[in-house]
């Protein structure tokens, strides 16, 4: 009977579908888990695949790959060295499940399956739609019976529970859990619930990285008996975390302080899980860097220095290429700063932060289109239509100078205006890195960067935007009727996330034709934001994935 182990969870940064590198992320942090000393790696859920997955589970051909690499590295395991949990999808007749592998002895000498699917996203994307597999029993690693709770398991005390009382030792959490603030947080109070219950301890590995419009944040732990922390990864970076237990003279097992390393928070966590999501969305589409088109206010100066922190200033083309002022998208995110101001500070944002300047001239372009619909226009007020218009040209220009350069346009629209359908024209933009933080965040994260430099950055330190451009967004007048944007984003807050009624909003101080009009202006930017990049998702609720209206409806009265 063994009375010692060690166990290394493997925090690592996957990407979806591409099962060679993934596979070799794994073996990488194995050869390092056996150099110190481990007896199991322990790998996230959908370590080898990547997650989420989306409709990618239901290609027979990806799931014959993954299987025919599952048995590959199985291979590895033939060496005498550490065994390993592996997280991937897995065929079992009709049924294709989220799975934990056990791979030891050169064979897959395991294979466990997630038991609750419906449990929220404090284990696993809800994107991926598993089937349930049964009530698991334990698995024998080296003598020692672990329990496994894969993604959602975690969440509920069941699964737990039936370990438990099956004969389990030590319970193992493989987990795929996306950010949001306060949910690292969750996740060690579920696990500490778990542990409770069962009187085990336990140890919980989860994915980081960026994915589509998922940020994993990792931050892996251990639990002894109790509850007591004993370790714990960092939140938002790959890690190797390496846990020694010991059996004690009642059969428990418990285990001494190791690395613990304390999670980040509030406005810090947001900022470096946006710089995440960016960086991986650029490295993992393969493309040399980014192209920001810069106006001067804040939104853009915000996304340049995102930019600049996950991918280095090296990577980051900045682009003036302003409208007239007054124009739709003249100043994105300020709503009025004046043209020479605007073109001052991205001057100054650029030299703040290190990256290249290209400066392109519209205004032959914007005369050559108004003379082309001149005769259309006639006799009509197409002001609106024209600086749409414009709009339109500045965007397509920028995405022909990213398309050339085999560069991701990043959009510089922030929540509050794409749901209002107040922002410049996306067309051609690949990530919108704002597109889930609200405009009075955007202003909160601002201020906190040029205070502080994050972990990981690649960027400079210091002040990387000037303040005034803050000063100025303090004094930007919102358009005619909305109210001001602490007051806008609380109504948007209150009316698309929290659900509230029209009386509900008018007792938080918000007028009722200021909920219809905004309310109009949601509904009418449906077909823009079907149309609009993807983002990172960072918030707990988000109108992409819970609100959808329809483009062509009628219902358009509240009261």
């Amino acid at each position: 009977m063994t009375d010692r182990l060690s166990i290394a969870l493997a925090q690592i940064n996957p990407t979806v579908g591409d099962l060679t590198a993934n596979a070799g992320l794994i073996r990488a942090a194995r050869a390092e888990a056996a150099a110190r000393g481990a007896d199991l790696v322990i790998c996230p859920a959908g370590s080898l695949s990547g997650a989420p997955l989306l409709d990618l589970a239901a290609l027979p051909a990806f799931l014959d790959a993954v299987e025919e690499t599952v048995r590959a590295l199985a291979d590895v395991t033939a060496d005498g060295g550490p065994a390993l949990l592996v997280g991937a999808p897995w065929r079992e007749g009709k049924g294709r499940h989220n799975a934990a592998l056990l791979l030891d002895g050169g064979k897959i000498a395991a294979v466990r399956f997630q038991a609750v699917t419906d449990a929220g996203e404090i284990g696993a994307p809800e994107e991926d739609r598993f089937d349930s597999g049964p009530m698991p029993g334990p698995v024998n690693v080296r003598g020692v019976r672990i329990g496994l709770l894969i993604g959602g398991d975690l969440a509920t005390g069941d699964v737990a529970e039936t370990l438990a009382e099956s004969g389990a030792e030590l319970l193992v959490a493989m987990l795929a859990g996306p950010f949001a603030p306060g949910r690292a947080d969750e996740r060690v109070q579920a696990a500490v619930a778990r542990v409770v219950e069962c009187g085990l301890p336990l140890v919980a590995v989860n994915l980081v990285g960026g994915q589509d419009e998922r940020v994993f944040d990792g931050g892996s732990f251990a639990l002894a008996p109790g509850g007591r922390l004993v370790a714990q990864a960092p939140l938002f970076a790959q890690h190797l975390l390496l846990t020694r237990w010991e059996r004690g003279p009642d059969d428990s097992w418990d285990s001494s302080e190791a690395e613990t390393i304390a999670p980040a928070e509030g406005t810090e966590a947001l900022y470096t899980a946006l710089m995440l999501g960016l960086h991986d969305a650029v490295t993992k589409s393969g493309a040399p860097g980014v192209v920001v088109g810069l106006t001067g206010g804040l939104d853009s100066a915000l996304v340049a220095a995102l930019a600049a922190d996950a991918l280095g200033p090296e990577r980051v083309l900045a682009v003036r290429a302003p409208l007239p002022a007054g124009e739709a998208g003249a100043s994105a995110g300020s709503f009025t700063d004046s043209l020479a101001d605007s073109l001052a500070d991205a001057a100054e944002i650029v030299e703040l932060l290190g990256c290249r300047l290209d400066n392109v001239a519209l205004t032959p372009v914007l005369k050559a289109a108004d003379s082309l619909l001149a005769p259309a226009f006639a006799g009509r007020d197409s002001a609106a239509a024209a600086d749409r218009l414009h709009a339109r040209l500045r965007a397509a220009t920028l995405a022909a100078l990213a398309e050339r350069m085999g560069a991701v346009l990043l959009s510089t629209a922030d929540r509050t205006d794409r749901l209002l359908g107040l922002a410049a024209e996306e067309t051609g933009c690949g990530y919108a890195v704002l597109s889930d933080v609200p405009k009075t965040a955007v202003l909160e994260l601002t201020r906190w960067r040029n205070a502080n430099q994050p972990a990981g950055s690649r960027g400079p330190a210091g002040r990387v935007v000037p303040e005034r451009v803050l000063a100025r967004r303090l004094k930007a007048e919102t358009p005619a009727g909305l109210p001001p944007v602490d007051a806008l984003d609380d109504l948007l807050a209150g009316l698309l996330d929290g659900g509230l009624s029209p009386a509900d909003l008018a007792g938080r101080g918000h007028a009722a034709e200021t909920v219809e009009m905004v309310w109009r202006l949601v509904v009418q930017a449906e077909a823009g934001r079907r149309r609009a990049p993807p983002g990172p998702r960072i918030s707990r609720r988000t109108v992409a994935r819970l609100r959808r209206f329809p483009i062509a409806g009628g219902f358009n009265d509240l009261m």
